[in-house]
């Protein structure tokens, strides 16, 4: 399978990136800068580099791709509108070169609904996770809107807190809800999730959510 990774250089898009490989796809990387990816990594993709919101620029990198996965994300918790640009500009191009299948990474806290517990849905979301991410979020809610009202084939990835610990191979997933008791999630077991969404139809259209 051909897949184009934005945000590459970051924790998620990284382990996109090598869970890709590993799993033997061809896996193109975007990036501003190539010397930021670790070097084994670096010979065994193909690696743009080129402006993430500039669609002119990002063209040949989605062009004959099965799948565009973005693991985009804001640098601090200032005013950002990252997500929202960047998942933008991906849809232009990815219209130019008549690529469908996309991928997103959002986030768990954006929304609390019927899936959370009582204490995560009406206090820990809303009262705290929501205030302190309030920039980020407003953009991953717009990033998220153009999605859902663009033409392509999308599915919304969203998981909980991020954490380097690993895979675990026991993540739990839900659809169009939260995971219960989801509140943290490996960045490698949020990769090995999306991956294997790419390739179920049934998740075209929908927001996955994903906890470890």
């Amino acid at each position: 399978m051909r897949i184009t990774v934005f945000g590459a250089t970051g924790g998620t898009g990284l382990e996109l990136v090598r869970q890709g490989l590993d799993r033997a796809h061809q896996v193109t990387a975007v990036v501003r800068d190539a010397a930021r990816l670790p070097a084994d990594v670096r010979e065994r993709l193909d690696v743009i580099e080129a402006d993430v919101m500039d669609p002119d620029a990002i063209t040949p990198a989605v062009k004959g791709r099965d799948a565009v996965l973005s693991a985009l994300g804001a640098r601090d918790r200032g005013p950002t509108t990252v997500h929202s640009a960047g998942i933008a500009s991906i849809g232009q191009a990815m219209a130019r070169a008549g690529v469908r299948r996309v991928l997103m990474v959002s986030a768990g806290g954006l929304e609390a609904d019927a899936g959370d517990g009582p204490f995560t849905r009406y206090v820990l979301k809303p009262l705290i996770v929501q205030r302190a991410f309030r920039n980020s979020y407003t953009d991953l809610a717009e990033a998220e809107r153009l999605l859902r009202t663009g033409d392509l084939d999308w599915t919304i990835v969203r998981p909980g807190r991020l954490t380097n610990a690993g895979r675990t191979g026991r993540y739990r997933t839900a659809r169009d809800l939260a995971v219960r008791g989801g509140l943290s999630t490996t960045r490698a077991d949020l990769a090995d999730c999306m991956l294997d969404l790419i390739d179920d139809r049934t998740s075209i259209g929908h927001v996955i959510s994903v906890a470890s």
